[in-house]
């Protein structure tokens, strides 16, 4: 409980998911240095392996990948840890595909090129969704709000 409240608790635990090498490096140090703890992964064999050896708060993923297409990685992501908040990234002209990992169970979709501070504060708005949902599932307050008109 203390952790909640002090705001240098423990530090998101970021998987950054992308067939981009450099992208990857680049974004992995920018978001390193604003306090995340981020493990990379340059395939979606990469991120599935990662997620075997760690557990995450959020993962990043970009849609189109060569290994793997990104919602099957969603989808595998999800039944490995259905608590993980994903938010897919998808190139300029893949709204509709990214609006299928919204159906699958992504968090929510950018696309890239993002502003590091778009990014920065989606991770951290997926972040807290997710702690709130953890609170809820923990007190019973979301089957309140579930029998409730």
């Amino acid at each position: 409980m203390a952790q909640q409240q002090d705001n240098k608790a423990t530090p998101i635990r970021l998987l950054l998911v992308d067939d981009e090498a450099g992208y990857v490096d680049v974004l992995s140090n920018r978001l390193s240095k604003r306090g995340f703890v981020v493990s990379k992964a340059n395939s979606g064999s990469g991120a599935l392996q990662r997620m075997r050896q760690q557990d995450f708060d959020v993962a990043v993923l970009d849609l189109k990948m060569e290994d793997m297409d990104g919602i099957e990685v969603l989808k595998i992501l999800k039944k490995m840890a259905p608590e993980l908040i994903v938010i897919m990234l998808t190139g300029h002209g893949s709204a509709e595909a990214a609006h299928e990992g919204i159906k699958e169970g992504a968090y929510d979709y950018l696309t890239k090129p993002c502003e590091l501070g778009d990014l920065v504060e989606k991770i951290r708005q997926a972040y807290r969704q997710r702690e709130i949902s953890r609170f809820e599932k923990l007190t019973g307050l979301g089957e309140l709000d579930d029998n409730h008109p």
